[in-house]
């Protein structure tokens, strides 16, 4: 049974830095993507980051580009989001999502980073910016 464990989060002041985790098991990182989101309240789901375990590639929304860099360790069975340069509108609660697939498939939802197409999620943490 695929499961994402997340953790990490937590209060960070404006401009501060947190590192996400998020654990899986059930499943090796193999062929994989492996999206964050985030949810802010009142608002819709979002994707920030998704990386395609299969060769490491990157993709970013605008809103964490150069400022969130997502990486794995397959050994560890483990996606990071290291998140700088914080800003009180980062302030949501944060899942990572896991979904399967040849590697073409990966890079389509890696480029879309869209909740629908994921299957798995973990439970999320909670990350607050604020002074």
């Amino acid at each position: 049974q695929v499961q994402l464990v997340e953790s990490g989060g937590g209060l960070v002041q404006p401009g501060g830095s947190l590192r996400l985790s998020c654990v899986a098991s059930g499943f090796t990182l193999d062929s994989y993507a492996i999206a964050w989101f985030r949810q802010a309240p009142g608002k819709e789901r979002e994707g920030v980051s998704c990386i395609s375990t299969n060769d490491g590639s990157t993709y970013y929304a605008n809103s964490a580009l150069g400022r969130f860099t997502i990486s794995r360790d397959n050994a560890k069975n483990t996606v990071y989001l290291q998140m700088n340069s914080l800003k009180p509108e980062d302030t949501a609660v944060y899942y990572c999502a896991a979904e399967g697939g040849e590697p073409a498939e990966l890079h389509r939802l890696c480029v879309l980073i869209d909740l629908a197409d994921f299957a798995s999620w973990g439970q999320g943490t909670q990350v607050t910016v604020s002074s």
